[in-house]
């Protein structure tokens, strides 16, 4: 399955590389607007950025339920009968897993199944990054034998797509379990990669454990389909020398996407960090948002960004049509946020 997915995405990024150098290349906007000539296709793309077709469901999955998932869940399904691909979404640092329902919400519409864990409880009981991958790990094993006794009647989810996605700390953690980095084994196969700003740690010479990043070009060794997604003002601070950026270089999506071999790198430029989490929040999901540079822009514009990014990248994915992908690509100003720098790589073999 890799092998044709892999065959897929070359063709598609072939579409958009007018060269054959093997250096990844940044996307010019004002260039690539131009590389668009069918508006039919324009229209079909800007509709991954609306809500989708799907009525849904939002359900919340305690311990305590039968099916005895590892930790706390939220789970966001369609409610049409069918069979889905799946989504494990990991949360970032003191952030609640309900924080992202609205962005859920907009790629569930589109026929994709999202379970969320909570891995923390308490900010007196805090896990490590080496247990909360652990935690993660445990609750991709739990979803071949018990995801479908949460589901709605008669939905089904399709373990043989499915994708891991994280936010900030939670980005690395979804960077552990693809590379394979835990001490649980995983039962299920990865098949695709979505980093939401990742975060390795406070700075480079404070990197948490277990250490993800090598800090040598195109060094992760994947062989799924990946997607970064960057925030332009993550590396800002709302308080220079005496507050420290969320996303500081040298351990955000820059250094990520510079160690994937091949993938694509896009970037909210005018938004931070937790620009994607929703308007209302709990209280300290509040406190930690509040510790990041915000953007001046509507957060509803982010969700409906990065929702209509991660529902396109599935499609090329998963559904074998990449059209929507490679045309965002290429004409990035379809998206409701500025994306800038856009950048694609391929591996030549």
């Amino acid at each position: 399955m890799h092998k044709k997915m892999a065959i897929l995405w070359v063709i598609a990024l072939l579409m958009l590389l007018a060269t054959t150098a093997s250096e990844a290349r940044v996307v010019e906007p004002t260039l690539l607007e131009m590389a668009t000539t069918q508006t039919s296709h324009m229209i079909q793309t800007a509709s991954v950025f609306e809500k989708g077709t799907y009525e849904i469901a939002t359900i919340t999955i305690r311990k305590s339920h039968p099916s005895s998932p590892p930790h706390p869940l939220l789970v966001v399904s369609p409610k049409t009968t069918r069979e889905y691909p799946i989504i494990l979404f990991v949360h970032g640092t003191f952030l609640q897993n309900s924080a992202y329902s609205d962005l859920f919400q907009h790629i569930a519409s589109h026929g994709y199944i999202i379970v969320a864990p909570q891995l923390w409880s308490s900010v007196l009981f805090f896990p490590s990054q080496y247990h909360e991958i652990e935690m993660a790990a445990s609750v991709a094993n739990w979803l071949s034998k018990n995801l479908q006794d949460v589901l709605p009647s008669d939905v089904h989810g399709d373990l043989s797509k499915l994708a891991v996605s994280g936010h900030s700390r939670g980005g690395k953690t979804a960077f552990a379990l693809a590379l394979g980095i835990t001490d649980t084994k995983l039962e299920v196969e990865i098949s695709a990669l979505i980093g939401l700003d990742p975060l390795a740690g406070r700075s480079k010479n404070h990197l948490t454990e277990p250490h993800v990043l090598t800090y040598v070009p195109n060094s992760f060794n994947l062989s799924i389909p990946t997607m970064v997604i960057g925030s332009g003002l993550g590396n800002q601070s709302i308080l220079p020398i005496f507050v420290p950026p969320c996303a500081p270089n040298e351990v955000n999506y820059v250094e990520f996407f510079n160690e994937c071999g091949v993938g694509t790198k896009f970037v909210l430029t005018n938004y931070g960090h937790m620009d994607m989490l929703n308007n209302e929040l709990g209280f300290i999901s509040s406190k930690a948002s509040s510790a990041c540079v915000k953007g001046n822009c509507r957060k509803v514009v982010a969700r409906r960004t990065i929702g209509g990014l991660i529902v396109a990248f599935l499609a090329a994915s998963f559904l074998q049509d990449p059209s929507d992908y490679v045309n965002i690509i290429a004409n990035p100003s379809l998206a409701p946020a500025r994306l800038y720098p856009v950048e694609t790589k391929i591996r030549h073999d």
